[in-house]
């Protein structure tokens, strides 16, 4: 059996409490024989910051080049809201992204039968909802150059972001999203802002030219991001694949996030360039969620993000799709039976903790193998 190195970064907050429920899951696996995973753990966001001044230290980063696949929690909270802007917690994970070349954030949003009616919206808009956001993770504004504050006096001030986009950046998260579409039902929505943005001309026009040339067979439609937004939450089940840019694809994944119940639902991968040669590529998994500071110590957080994104580790990095597909099942099991944490409860329901949830969620999986 094939060896998989992971390097868990637990970060801030409720981060180390999600994490020790993935730590509990991997050491069952390994206990079981279903899996070899060796794992080295590491600091990123504010802990890295106490510890070492930096987001990330070189040497964490040498780990994460080595790992198989990087299991991420979630990074900030005020505590650090004063550090230098180049040292923020959040430089971590960005840094991560964008020298592990991860360009492509999946983001799924399903609606468990169960929580249906803990969604904003009403039951028949996302009962059975499944949709994947694409998200391009390592261009666009947030790494657009210049990105200044300038002084001009006079009590005023001037900044820039600059919003910058290739050809083959768009070209190849375009066959991210198709390629996804091609396994899923067909169809994938591209948003931009073309009306105002010249990204959003380059945009359409190149998602357009990857399809003419490469997947007639799937169905394409372009929106323009803000009217994306609104039909996300005036009938969201109209999507299958939607591919964005990141910022767009930042706000949109929140918003389809809580369509599905609360943020803590929510699991992500962000993977890079396929190799031709290992046919592995780099990758980090994590919840959607953030640091959420105001509850960290307090056994409240959901796990089930970061389980789930562990899930997708499971299914996109190490071929063990089977497993992942009966984790799952083991999730939805758990919410079946009316166990919450406290971001999901509803009347009628059984109040759970951190731990009491992957507990439950960890016995179910048990018992999909007896």
């Amino acid at each position: 059996m094939a060896t998989h190195k992971l390097l868990l970064l637990p970060g801030d907050g409720i981060g180390p409490e999600v994490m020790a429920e993935v730590k509990r899951l991997i050491d069952w696996l390994n206990a079981r024989g279903l899996a070899h995973f060796e794992t080295e753990q590491g600091l990123v966001g504010g802990s890295a910051y106490d510890a070492h001044q930096v987001s990330i230290s070189e040497a964490d980063m040498a780990k994460a080049r080595a790992a198989d696949a990087v299991i991420f929690g979630a990074v900030g909270g005020p505590k650090w809201d004063g550090v230098p802007y180049d040292v923020r917690p959040e430089a971590g994970l960005l840094r991560l992204r964008k020298e592990l070349g991860l360009f492509a954030n999946l983001r799924p949003a399903m609606c468990y039968p169960a929580l249906a009616d803990a969604s904003s919206l009403k039951r028949e808009a996302v009962e059975g909802l499944d949709i994947v956001i694409v998200r391009e993770l390592t261009g666009g504004v947030y790494f657009g150059e210049p990105k200044t504050i300038t002084d001009l006096g006079n009590g005023q001030k001037r900044a820039v972001d600059t919003q910058v986009y290739d050809t083959y950046e768009i070209e190849r998260i375009a066959r991210v999203a198709f390629d996804l579409a091609r396994k899923r039902r067909n169809k994938v929505t591209s948003m931009e802002k073309r009306n105002v943005m010249k990204t959003g001309v380059l945009w359409n026009e190149v998602v357009t030219q990857v399809h003419a040339r490469e997947y007639k067979d799937v169905a394409l439609e372009h929106q323009l991001a803000d009217s994306g937004g609104m039909n996300l939450v005036k009938w969201p089940k109209q999507f299958d694949v939607i591919v964005t840019d990141n910022l767009f694809g930042d706000m949109l994944s929140d918003i389809a996030a809580m369509l599905t119940g609360s943020l803590g639902m929510l699991p992500s991968a962000s993977l890079g360039e396929l190799d031709a040669k290992t046919r592995t590529r780099k990758a980090l998994y994590e919840p959607v969620h953030g640091s959420a500071p105001d509850i960290a110590g307090k056994g409240l957080a959901n796990p089930i993000a970061m389980l789930a994104s562990f899930g997708m580790a499971l299914r996109y990095s190490f071929d063990m799709g089977a497993l992942a597909d009966k984790l799952d099942a083991a999730i939805a099991a758990v919410l079946a039976s009316g166990l919450r944490t406290a971001d999901i409860t509803s009347e009628g329901t059984t109040a759970a903790s951190t731990t009491q949830m992957g507990e439950a969620i960890l016995s179910e999986l048990q018992k999909l193998h007896a």
